[in-house]
């Protein structure tokens, strides 16, 4: 992993405080009861993201550095272990919702001790050791901030589940109509991605490199759900040519008519948010499809995915490499929904870049050229999931705005839909009109 410098120990444990702060501060809302479900084997109860964040601190940190270590609670060490097999067997991820002890009590007791000793740790350390210890430490707030976004995507199909509708919280955006869809030539060429220079980065992101793009151009806004009705009303759902192989077998095989929490009522489309069941907004990001959706959109519209080295190029080219100066919808604005696009016109060509949805990209989740993954338990952290999954890039309306950067590379499997996913449409040339929206040159 790829750190910032340099850490003190009391910035050190500022940021420990803020981090872990915060990740309270999203479960306060919920009950223990909503703390304790899971709906489906994809989601993981929020005690378990609270408590697993901690075990990641008190294993990687707490064992090998606090003296005199001893775990808060052995059997924790084995509920906790999400998937790192050098630690030892882990307790069944689909079965996470039937721990129903240790309660969301006392994952917050655990939550404190650990707490405790990291901060005492952290303050009887010298600046070298500090320095050492700083970069599993930091790795640790992204990991926590990553589990801030699942539990929010996680109690989001809780709360779906639920006939009585919960809110968990957020705001409901004006009704809007998408404005004309425009597109941004990119010369391409030879070029550079991945990451470089200061700042946090994951390993996956490394290092960086070089690549050929051929002239291309991106849409500059994301997919809507009023484009998204009308790629339904086409027969989008039932057109077997728009679909890749294995993406219409899960149509078939899933009932797929609409994108995750959509729901038809008397003609009407509702979709379930995290702050209500409400009428489709037909100006908003459609979110929550797949890769495969995106795949068979793209198709009907007569474009493509991007690869996610046109997209960080795009991004780069159009000034917005620095995702803190971007901006845009994240966690921090409390929305909790993708939103509208701002106007075009402005200062950047591209719009809605960091935030609202994640966008898929046509590019398989492989290793870098040079990769190499970390030695020990850390190195099982992203290598060993490149396979069998999709490259998405620049953050959603439920990630935290300092875990948002031009290089992340976020992966799920083509066929995940509870993730706050979406689309932005690419082209090789002058846009081509099949059946979807022709779009402003």
């Amino acid at each position: 992993m790829s750190a910032t410098a340099p850490w003190d120990a009391t910035s050190l444990a500022t940021r420990y405080d803020e981090v872990r702060a915060h990740t309270e501060r999203l479960a306060a809302p919920l009950s223990p009861e909503d703390q304790t479900v899971q709906s489906m084997p994809d989601v993981s109860p929020t005690k378990w993201h609270r408590a697993h964040v901690t075990w990641f601190f008190e294993t990687f940190v707490l064992s090998p550095h606090e003296p005199g270590f001893a775990p808060f609670q052995d059997r924790y060490w084995f509920l906790f272990n999400s998937y790192y097999e050098s630690l030892g067997p882990r307790y069944s991820r689909p079965d996470r919702g039937l721990v129903t002890r240790p309660g969301a009590h006392d994952v917050g007791l655990y939550r404190g001790n650990v707490d405790d000793r990291m901060r005492d740790l952290v303050a009887s350390l010298d600046d070298g050791t500090v320095d050492k210890l700083a970069p599993t430490v930091e790795l640790g707030f992204h990991h926590e901030q990553q589990h801030q976004e699942l539990l929010l995507m996680d109690i989001k199909h809780v709360l779906s589940r639920n006939p009585l509708e919960p809110v968990y919280g957020g705001t409901r955006p004006a009704r809007t109509e998408p404005d004309d869809l425009g597109w941004v030539d990119v010369e391409g060429g030879l070029v550079e991605v991945g990451h470089e220079g200061e700042g946090f980065a994951f390993d996956n992101e490394l290092p960086r490199h070089r690549q050929w793009l051929e002239p291309y151009r991106l849409a500059d806004r994301l997919v809507t759900n009023g484009e998204w009705l009308r790629f339904m009303a086409d027969g989008g759902y039932a057109r077997h040519e728009l679909w890749l192989s294995d993406g219409w077998a899960t149509v078939q095989r899933e009932g797929w008519r609409a994108p995750l929490y959509w729901s038809e009522h008397d003609g009407v489309w509702l979709e379930h948010t995290l702050h209500g069941t409400w009428p489709v907004n037909p100006g908003l990001p459609v979110g929550h499809v797949s890769f495969y959706e995106a795949e068979a959109y793209a198709t009907w519209a007569g474009k493509r995915l991007p690869s996610e080295g046109e997209w960080e190029h795009a991004v780069v080219e159009d000034g917005q490499g620095d995702a803190a100066r971007s901006g845009g919808n994240l966690a921090d604005l409390e929305h909790f929904h993708p939103s509208a696009a701002p106007a075009a016109g402005g200062e950047h060509r591209l719009r809605q870049v960091y935030g609202d949805c994640w966008e898929w990209t046509s590019s398989a989740y492989h290793p870098y050229p040079g990769f190499r993954a970390a030695d020990g338990a850390i190195g099982e952290y992203n290598g060993k999931f490149m396979s069998n999954q999709m490259v998405l890039r620049g953050g959603c309306a439920l990630t935290p705005p300092a875990h948002a950067r031009l290089t992340y590379r976020n992966f799920f499997p083509h066929r995940a839909r509870w993730a706050l996913t979406g689309v932005r449409l690419a082209d090789g040339g002058t846009p081509r009109e099949v059946g979807g929206p022709a779009g402003r040159g």
